[in-house]
């Protein structure tokens, strides 16, 4: 193993342990299993019953300004829904790599953070106590094509609403607002996402919105992608990267793990994180707006609310409140 090789793989190691194989952890009743690019089933029948014709007419009518609207909540079952209680388990696609939101603890082994608390909310809500969860650590750009090969029957991944996405899959409501900003140290030259941008590296993940804004607008940057945002942060350590684009929610917690870097200029963009739902699967979709609408309700008593002080707050503070649901029907 070359010099460099080792390097990278001792930071990963040290900025988010991850557990080799297959991790069952009790507690949870949930399994954690790897996903990788390439090496996925064939698709699965549809379920009779379902339809993407709604999802086309929502895609159709998206503008940037109502791209977070998604279906009306609902508790009753259909197609998707009774599918998962038949399987006796609810399969999501996760990140295990993002401190805060979706990472390892290294302490306990089991995962933790504001989305995989929202998913056991989904899971306890379709499936009762105690509910069987498997987590599938799908890379960024794996995050669509899981969805549409079935995979996972939902991805709770800081997943981004968008029209573009939502041409391929269905979104919830937005369940925690964020912006792209740019992270470097904070010894360096770089001010924002702007031109003292230009000539150098800037890291971002494949498939994800930093990666889409930086092919309109780069400022003259020369742009590095890899499979997951941690692995900028790596190249920052390493020197082969001199900044990174990604969610301000991300880059806060890079940060966190990271004090010779910090978080530069202000956000240029509005990110809505959503759960994102195969497009067939309307009943589910509809099913988590109602488990969001449940987590939200209480105000500074939520469940949301909770969940933010214990993972976010700390790098991300003065956020009052979950973002007010948007509906298309």
């Amino acid at each position: 193993m070359t010099k460099r090789a080792r390097g990278l793989r001792n930071l990963r190691a040290a900025l988010a342990p991850v557990a080799a194989g297959v991790c069952v952890m009790a507690a949870a009743a949930a399994v954690l299993v790897p996903v990788l690019g390439g090496d996925t089933p064939a698709p699965r029948p549809l379920p009779r019953g379902t339809s993407t014709a709604h999802a086309d007419a929502t895609a159709a009518d998206c503008t940037p300004g109502n791209a977070a609207a998604s279906l009306r909540p609902s508790p009753d079952d259909g197609p998707a829904v009774d599918r998962i209680k038949a399987r006796g388990r609810l399969i999501v696609g996760v990140d295990q790599n993002t401190y805060r939101w979706g990472y390892r603890n290294p302490a306990t082994g089991d995962l933790e953070g504001f989305d995989i608390d929202l998913v056991r909310a989904i899971a306890e809500d379709i499936l009762g106590p105690d509910p069987k969860i498997t987590f599938r650590a799908i890379p960024t750009n794996q995050r669509i094509p899981a969805l549409q090969k079935r995979t996972v029957d939902l991805v709770v991944r800081t997943m981004t609403i968008n029209c573009v996405r939502k041409r391929q899959v269905a979104f919830s409501t937005a369940y925690f607002q964020g912006g792209q900003q740019v992270l470097a140290p904070k010894n360096s030259s770089i001010t924002a996402f702007d031109d003292s941008l230009k000539g150098k590296r800037v890291c971002t993940a494949a498939g994800s919105t930093g990666e889409a804004r930086l092919a309109e607008e780069r400022h003259g940057a020369r742009v590095v992608t890899v499979p997951n945002q941690l692995d900028c942060l790596v190249r920052l350590q390493l020197g082969e990267a001199d900044a990174v684009v990604t969610d301000n929610a991300l880059a806060a917690a890079q940060a966190a793990q990271d004090p010779t870097v910090q978080l530069k200029g202000k956000p240029f963009t509005d990110e809505p994180y959503g759960v994102a739902v195969n497009r067939a699967d309307a009943d589910l979709v509809r099913r988590v707006n109602k488990v969001l609408e449940d987590y939200r309700e209480g105000g500074s008593g939520s469940r949301w609310m909770a969940a933010y002080k214990k993972w976010l707050r700390a790098d991300l503070p003065g956020i009052t409140k979950a973002p007010e649901p948007q509906y298309s029907d």
